[in-house]
């Protein structure tokens, strides 16, 4: 709730594993609130929300550390600003993403995906050297690098041209399928809904009441 408003409500959603596909609709629908919830990092007021079979309610039970775990391990989330580390460089971003996992580095393995996005060259650039459109594809890859069974993309294309959004989109939708993972892209770019045959459209606010507490 917000100010007694409903925020977001879903009477029921299940995405199989493995499905890719888009959610769409007008700005303050919900489209990032879902995401949210779907990553745990919000709580829905009523219901329960399961992630590769697993209740996020039950994990974050046994505390935050294990949530975060969990998350870091199982959930790739691409936010709408990138977010990044600053006194990291660009491949240490993606090295510390596998280590809060607790995951072994795999340092050409975080290489050759930020070849796949166009960033070769650029892994010893701290973010302020990159440009917004350089910053939101090392996030993309940041999401991507561990591997995970859940991937929320939200407006990933939003400050990419034409060939980098093409670019960013193949690699998103090929590393889900060579994981089984499941792919979720909330978007109002008509570039992204072209790609998908699942597409999700939230009503506008008038429906809305999930989240709005803090694990």
């Amino acid at each position: 709730m917000r100010g007694g408003r409903s925020v977001l409500e879903v009477t029921a959603l299940h995405v199989p594993a493995g499905a890719q596909g888009a959610v769409v609709g007008p700005s303050g629908c919900g489209k990032t609130t879902l995401l949210a919830v779907l990553a745990g990092l919000l709580v829905p007021e009523a219901g329960r929300v399961r992630v590769a079979d697993t209740d996020l309610a039950e994990v974050a039970a046994r505390g935050n550390a294990a949530l975060d775990r969990f998350r870091a391990r199982t959930v790739g989330l691409v936010p709408q600003q990138p977010m990044l580390f600053g006194v990291l460089d660009v491949l240490d971003n993606l090295l510390a993403a596998r280590h809060f996992a607790g995951l072994p580095p795999e340092r050409d393995a975080a290489l050759a995906l930020l070849d796949r996005l166009g960033l070769a060259g650029l892994e010893r650039r701290r973010p302020r050297e990159l440009s917004r459109g350089q910053q939101q594809r090392v996030a993309l890859a940041r999401a991507l690098v561990n591997r995970p069974a859940l991937i929320l993309a939200d407006e990933p294309t939003a400050n990419l041209d034409d060939a980098n959004a093409a670019q960013a989109l193949d690699v998103l939708s090929a590393r889900a399928a060579e994981a089984g993972a499941t792919l979720l892209v909330a978007t109002h770019d008509a570039r992204v809904c072209a790609r998908f045959e699942t597409v999700l459209a939230l009503p506008a606010r008038a429906a809305a009441g999930v989240p709005t507490r803090a694990p």
